[in-house]
């Protein structure tokens, strides 16, 4: 299964977290289904590596399609980050874009408009530390050293 979230309408909320080098944890709130642990292989692109970011959409929507759509949705999402930026392409203007795999194969990824995420302060990374801790320790035995595989579905 591939998905797209439509312009990120689904994303209420939520942090990242990548203090540890080659892992992102974190949790997001979707519609429907609520709040969805993250354990993810990999980095932040250089524009944030190593730091702690926190969203709010704006233009969130917790619609009945959304539970069509995203309802089966795993929790926790344990995969592979591919793009995790504030920047993501120099042609654009800067924005929130966070896209990942998980260990099923399924393709994620929401983007948000400009000024809907950035990075936390050293006293607001305090206030999150204990949740990051919990999902390191929680999910570390579900991390996969195996590779993505290149036969995953495209982005619908």
């Amino acid at each position: 299964m591939a998905q797209k979230f439509g312009n990120g309408r689904w994303v209420r909320e939520g942090f990242l977290d990548n203090r540890v080098e080659g892992m992102v944890v974190g949790q997001v709130v979707f519609a429907v289904i609520g709040p969805v642990d993250f354990y993810l292989r990999g980095n932040f692109k250089p524009d944030i590596a190593g730091e702690v970011i926190r969203f709010r959409n704006n233009r969130f929507e917790d619609d009945d399609m959304a539970g069509q759509v995203i309802g089966d949705m795993a929790n926790p999402q344990v995969g592979t980050v591919n793009l995790i930026s504030l920047d993501p392409h120099p042609n654009l203007e800067p924005h929130p874009y966070v896209e990942w795999f998980t260990l099923r194969k399924d393709h994620y990824r929401f983007e948000l408009s400009s000024g809907e995420a950035w990075v936390l302060s050293d006293e607001e990374r305090k206030a999150i530390d204990g949740e990051s801790q919990r999902i390191r320790k929680t999910l570390a035995d579900h991390r996969s050293d195996q590779p993505r595989s290149s036969d995953s579905a495209d982005l619908v």
